[in-house]
């Protein structure tokens, strides 16, 4: 596959916001004023910094996933579950905010620190799909039905960079570009059992590796399901701390070669390893607006695409919510797809190649739905109902989940609850004719098991995944309704 480096992401990424800051001039009149050749004080001001702003709303959109991933740790954290210690596991719902998170399957995370030597996930036979993604949220593997273990089970050692030791034979090898990786696995809910599910989670032992074959203890176990955690950057986003939370990341991390020019930008900003980060108040200012500015662009190329691709049904609101099939990177033979990169990383948390398969041998697809049939945005004081096809061609299962817009995770209201699974609500579902859903504040008299409430004042968006997805989810054949506004 084709590996544009990270180099030409930045410049890319340069390049594209200096052409939209240059459109947002006045015209062909340039707002820089020359006098015998030479700028003039105010001209000088301001372009310092118009350059400063762009090289920080580069910045922001590049290490968007970086200060994402530390979210995720520090939620865990924020429970007590120490890094290189301790894992979660959950069967999670409105109460654990994190980007778009769903209550399908279970879900086990875990801080992998690699600062000591590699690590082993031991994991056994069953029906799980994981991966280890870097602090980057770069793949490193997938593990289980998606990896090469294909569900039969293994041992999967993660390398720190930069390591040139002994790699034992028997083990499925990720080389890893950081110190701290996010191990996320999800075991399946055979026939509706969550309990079963995890419990097989529990059966994962993770502990470190060392070449004269000793081991340390596995990490401890925590069952988090009924705590309520934080595990996004939504208290960073759009404001300086996300400089401050980069940051530390930086110091503490190793460096990654092919990002070399990223860190040069960082460097121009006032962030590099090896250096305290102390910004005068005009670098604060502009770091600030980018960071608001920057969260902003990418909401844009989540919830409001132009792009012609990115629906599978041209008479349908529905769309891909991953924009480039069959690649961890967004990677194209043209280069890096800067708009999907952003797009997803706006609403999604980790990558790997399997999650983006387009054809009857992908884990898992997804579907964002955020407007209505007239192409409007979903409201969450008004009410809809959504027409689903019968059967759904998935081998496994499938559900709808809604989401707040706000802030990218499951709708909160005192049903507490924001899915429609196939495994559990609508298990009994007659399959022979088109099952209708419903979606509100008002809950439908006589088919209140099959409605989500929504939170008027607020938007909301939905997505449709499939498990096991079969022909008829790719190639047409087969699509759901729009949302319907109800009278």
């Amino acid at each position: 596959m084709y590996r544009p480096t990270l180099s030409a992401l930045g410049l890319a990424l340069a390049l594209a916001l200096a052409t939209t800051a240059h459109a947002q001039q006045t015209g062909s009149v340039s707002p820089y004023t020359f006098e015998r050749g030479y700028p003039t004080a105010k001209t000088s001001e301001r372009a310092r910094d118009d350059a400063d702003l762009q090289r920080a709303l580069v910045a922001y959109r590049f290490w968007y996933p970086t200060v994402s991933v530390e979210g995720i740790f520090d939620g865990n954290r924020a429970l007590g579950i120490e890094d290189g210690k301790k894992w979660g596991i959950a069967s999670t719902g409105p109460r654990q905010v994190g980007f778009t998170l769903n209550s399908d399957t279970p879900y086990g995370s875990a801080v992998l620190d690699l600062t000591d030597g590699p690590v082993v996930i031991d994991l056994p036979p069953g029906p799980f799909i994981g991966l280890v993604n870097d602090h980057n949220q770069g793949w490193v593997q997938d593990l289980g039905l998606p990896g090469p273990d294909a569900g039969k089970g293994g041992k999967h050692l993660v390398l720190p960079p930069g390591y040139d030791g002994k790699v034992p034979d028997g083990y499925h090898v990720g080389h890893s570009h950081s110190l701290k990786n996010l191990l996320a696995v999800r075991a399946m809910p055979v026939g509706g059992d969550v309990d079963k599910a995890l419990d097989a989670l529990r059966t994962i032992k993770i502990y470190r590796w060392s070449e004269n074959g000793s081991q340390s203890a596995p990490l401890q176990v925590v069952d988090t399901t009924k705590n309520a955690m934080d595990s996004s950057s939504l208290r960073w986003e759009d404001n300086f701390q996300f400089w401050e939370e980069l940051d530390k990341i930086i110091q503490q991390e190793a460096l990654v070669p092919t990002f070399l020019p990223m860190y040069g930008l960082l460097s121009e900003l006032g962030i590099e390893k090896g250096k305290a980060f102390k910004p005068d108040e005009r670098m604060k200012a502009l770091l600030t607006r980018a960071a608001k500015d920057g969260r902003d662009q990418m909401l844009v190329a989540a919830f409001d695409s132009k792009r012609p691709d990115r629906k599978n049904w041209p008479d349908r609101q529905w769309e891909w919510v991953g924009l480039v099939p069959g690649s961890a990177q967004f990677e194209t033979p043209a280069g890096i797809d800067l708009d999907a990169r952003d797009r997803w990383f706006a609403q999604a948390i980790v990558t790997s190649p399997a999650m983006f398969r387009r054809d009857p041998g992908a884990g898992s697809l997804y579907w964002l739905g955020a407007r209505d049939a007239g192409g409007v945005y979903l409201d969450g004081g008004k009410n809809y109902t959504l027409t689903i096809p019968q059967p759904v061609p998935g081998k496994l299962f499938w559900s709808v989940t809604l989401y707040d817009s706000a802030t990218r995770s499951q709708v909160k209201t005192d049903q507490d609850k924001a899915a429609l699974r196939s495994l559990f609500e609508l298990k009994d579902i007659d399959k022979t004719k088109p099952l209708i859903l419903y979606f509100g504040p008002n809950a439908p008299k006589g088919n209140e098991g099959k409605w989500i409430k929504t939170a008027p004042g607020k938007g909301w968006f939905a997505y449709i995944r499939i498990y096991g997805p079969e022909a008829a989810a790719f190639d047409k054949s087969w699509k759901p309704g729009d949302f319907e506004l109800v009278p």
